[in-house]
């Protein structure tokens, strides 16, 4: 019998929960009916566990008891799904908060706890009884300066949380509707069970959970938003509480958690591309996940057919891409595209979409957007293009006669093998790979990098392209910008005439701001 939970401790117990709520995953799904009956509680949480306890395997055999118990709440918030696995993973970040910094014994599981309940009911936007925060809560108050050993304080929980989890139908209608307890309170209680069998050593295997009061074949439908929507997010805690009061009107089961620059963020919404917006004006989201709820009813007709969606920077520039058969999302210099408007591009391009964000800013935007069209129904690829000239590369070897994977593998490959670069004026001073630049001065940019350095637009082009074109080059397509000087681009192109004649050259009015001239290298 344990008297401390130290870190072996801890990665046994992480391992012990994965593993029962894995074997009870099917049981706990069948419970799941609020806040709506998508039957995947028990598999979440399983997810979220098992991240748990696999960023634990990472750690060396020695870490202290702070790193282990860290890393475990780290693991569960990386790796955290769905509402109930979010609420868990912040129940976890508050039982390390205390038991980090203390011994482990008994009373300092006992502060865990009630700092676990009181963690994860602030991260939820509206907190509802007769859920996990209710389990939670109920453990919180028999442990609360409850005197006694590790094994007391661990059984004790687990004792109260199923018996705080046989009261959660007579707290929510839904539950005593549809005759079952609640499913996040089932995986906790298992949770808990698997901590008090680590610290007693006694591994006989779990009570069962509650089953249902009647067979449900299909849960009493509940009105609600159509979509899931769940990303971390880089951003500090000042526009974290912005972003909660936003989607905190665009929708509910808002659960935000987290800390130190990194948050777990969960919210059902009818509008999943306003929540994407809003955690894009927030921070950096990522790992972007939405999950078009069923039961909503909502659907979202589609053109059939193949199409490409390309995002264009200014008028001219998204008339080439138009002219070669995309559709066109313009987005202003300097910024993203709005969501809205990608997705609307991609339900009218077809049923199979290929989208080239042409930009790295983009990219994060047309992924989001790719995701809620995949949960309508939708085929979508998002090519890595950074750039214009690479955009068009792909589009001009798209075939919407062949299969759509091959046709995505032959648009990737020209993008790929396309160089890209730019020029453009510094207006101020700025260190570059390629040196200091200061107002005035002209730079030449290779694949994202500083290249060159020069005094006039003319001389800095012609050398960044010479230094792009290399001997089994066969295509250069430039893109001249609204505020070019006249003759730039055909400077090139004559110079190119006169040394590479086995290279074509291809010349578009592109319009962009701020570039003179993009170069693509084929």
């Amino acid at each position: 019998m344990l008297q401390v939970l130290d870190p072996s401790a801890i990665r046994r117990w992480s391992r012990l929960a994965a593993e029962s709520l894995g074997r009870a995953r099917e049981e706990i799904d069948a419970l799941n009916v609020f806040p709506v009956p998508d039957g995947d509680t028990g598999t979440n949480l399983h997810l979220t566990m098992l991240s748990a306890a696999e960023a634990l395997d990472g750690l060396p055999g020695d870490a202290d008891a702070a790193t282990t118990w860290q890393t475990l709440a780290q693991g569960a918030l990386l790796g955290a799904r769905g509402n109930s696995g979010v609420i868990v993973s912040q129940a976890l970040r508050g039982l390390a908060e205390v038991l980090r910094v203390t011994e482990g014994r008994g009373a300092d599981l006992g502060r865990g706890l009630v700092r676990a309940a009181e963690l994860a009911r602030d991260a939820v936007a509206r907190p509802v009884e007769g859920t996990v925060l209710s389990v939670l809560t109920a453990v919180a108050g028999a442990v609360r300066d409850l005197p006694g050993d590790l094994a007391s304080i661990a059984g004790r929980a687990a004792e109260e949380a199923r018996s705080a989890l046989r009261r959660t139908p007579g707290q929510l209608d839904v539950l005593a509707r549809s005759g079952v307890v609640d499913a996040g309170g089932a995986g906790l209680a298992l949770i808990l069970e698997s901590l008090a069998a680590v610290v007693t050593d006694s591994y006989g295997g779990r009570a069962d959970i509650p089953a249902p009061a009647r067979r449900i074949t299909a849960p009493e439908p509940e009105e609600g938003p159509g979509y899931e929507v769940m990303h971390l997010l880089d951003a500090d805690e000042a526009a974290v509480g912005v972003l909660r009061r936003e989607l905190d009107a665009l929708g509910d089961s808002l659960v935000i958690v987290g800390g130190d620059g990194l948050w777990n963020v969960h919210v059902h919404t009818d509008d999943a591309g306003a929540a994407i917006e809003a955690a894009i004006r927030a921070g950096r989201p990522h790992r972007i996940r939405v999950t078009y709820l069923a039961d909503s009813g909502r659907t979202h007709p589609a053109a059939r057919g193949r199409g490409v969606v390309a995002v264009a920077a200014g008028p001219a520039l998204a008339t080439v891409f138009e002219q070669a058969g995309a559709v066109v999302v313009r987005r202003e210099p300097g910024a993203g595209p709005p969501l809205a408007a990608v997705l609307a591009a991609i339900r009218e391009a077809g049923s199979e979409v290929v989208v080239l964000p042409n930009d790295g800013g983009a990219r994060e935007v047309a992924a989001a957007a790719a995701e809620i069209a995949r949960e309508e129904g939708l085929t979508v690829s998002v090519l890595p293009t950074r750039a214009s000239v690479q955009g068009l590369a792909a589009l001009a070897v798209h075939d919407p006669l062949r299969r759509f994977d091959d046709d995505v593998v032959a648009m990737t490959d020209a993008a790929a093998h396309t160089r890209h670069g730019h020029v453009w004026v510094a207006d101020r001073e700025v260190m570059t790979s390629a040196g200091l630049t200061g107002p005035g001065d002209v730079l030449g940019v290779i694949d994202g990098d500083a290249a060159v350095i020069g005094t006039d637009l003319v001389g800095t082009a012609l050398d960044t392209v010479r230094r792009m074109v290399s001997p089994s080059s066969e295509l250069v397509t430039m893109l001249e910008g609204v505020n070019a000087p006249e003759g730039l681009a055909a400077a090139v192109r004559d110079h190119l005439a006169a040394t590479r004649p086995d290279v074509e050259v291809v010349l578009y009015v592109g319009g962009q701001g701020g570039y003179p001239l993009l170069i693509g290298v084929e």
